[in-house]
């Protein structure tokens, strides 16, 4: 059985993470969230949770926001049956609407400050190791810009308390993630450790600055959706209208076609298969071993509903490309539009 290995989470940090992290969004109560019509329960999930610990994956990444803090719930239980408190790290996020009070998301100082012990409560924790913020203060789905001093003292309260030991931040322009990160130097507060933001063969625009100022400057990049939500894994046969996969053919599709508009998407992924079927793998490990065989890349976070594709994705860690491949699967890509200048990121 092939296990994973840990990596140190970037440079500015001491905490050591899997070589992988598993997304939670999946995991919950069916029906409850945008997710609903995809989503495993407790019951769905211990198997996963089990097969990744064994396989040595401990590092875990959920939000208060998937299922409407139902995933929170499922996690903490899972997590504090299979494994002490010392053997995991576990991440939440925090920001995104909870509910219709004007208070219930954001990144103002109230938000923060219950949103963390909301979070806390939902998870069974006394504390997690990493709280990562959903987006910038700026950049909230219905929410007022908050000045960014408010948000970066409550977040370094939240660490100075002991309710979370590191920051990590979620998709930005690099020159907000900049500017926090200065605000915070020179105020003195905490500063974040890690940037988890959108990257994969098809959605390659972070590869301009946030990547390089992330390698730079020692912060670890920990990239969502990195088989950009099934369609380098084959989950589409050739076009959005042809999805196999209960995610793939519900309403979250919406959401696929919002975040890949790219006219060469299929194409792509079409050569991903061809590469996979060369190699004797599937495509999803193709695109993950893409991924994974950068250096500035942590620990892409990935989502799975059978043991089988988690397998997959741990033994395409040690898959290593040849230079001729990544040029073949990297070279039909073309610029698209930010999606962060969209607001659909």
């Amino acid at each position: 059985m092939t296990q994973l290995k840990s990596t140190q989470l970037g440079s500015n940090c001491g905490l050591r993470v899997s070589e992988l992290c598993l997304g939670t969004m999946n995991f919950g109560i069916p029906g409850r969230g945008h997710q609903g019509d995809w989503t495993l329960d407790v019951d769905q999930a211990r198997p996963i949770f089990e097969a990744a610990i064994e396989r040595g994956l401990y590092y875990f990444d959920c939000a208060d926001v998937y299922g409407v803090g139902a995933s929170e719930e499922v996690v903490g239980q899972l997590l504090r049956e299979l494994l002490p408190r010392e053997k995991y790290v576990l991440t939440t996020k925090v920001s995104m609407p909870m509910g219709r009070n004007p208070n219930e998301g954001g990144l103002n100082r109230k938000h923060i400050i219950e949103g963390v012990e909301n979070s806390l409560r939902r998870l069974g924790v006394d504390y997690v190791d990493q709280i990562v913020i959903h987006r910038h203060p700026h950049g909230i789905p219905g929410s007022v810009e908050t000045p960014i001093t408010e948000s970066l003292e409550a977040l370094h309260d939240v660490v100075k308390a002991g309710k979370a030991l590191y920051l990590g931040g979620s998709s930005m322009f690099a020159w907000q993630f900049a500017e926090l990160q200065l605000t915070a130097e020179m105020r003195g507060w905490t500063k974040f450790v890690s940037m988890q933001n959108h990257y994969n063969l098809i959605y390659r625009e972070e590869e301009r600055e946030m990547n390089p100022y992330c390698a730079r400057t020692g912060v670890a990049l920990t990239p969502w959706s990195p088989l950009a939500r099934g369609i380098l894994a084959g989950s589409y046969q050739g076009g959005l209208e042809a999805g196999t996969t209960d995610r793939s053919q519900g309403q979250d599709r919406a959401r696929t076609e919002s975040l890949y508009r790219g006219e060469r998407d299929f194409d792509i992924a079409a050569r991903v298969t061809e590469v996979a079927k060369r190699l004797d793998v599937r495509p999803a490990q193709v695109a993950l071993a893409w991924l994974v065989n950068k250096p500035e890349i942590t620990a892409p976070v990935v989502g799975v509903s059978k043991i089988s594709q988690l397998d997959q994705l741990v033994e395409a860690t040690m898959i290593e490309l040849s230079p001729d491949d990544t040029v073949y699967l990297s070279e039909l890509y073309q610029p698209v539009e930010n999606l962060l200048t969209l607001g659909t990121s």
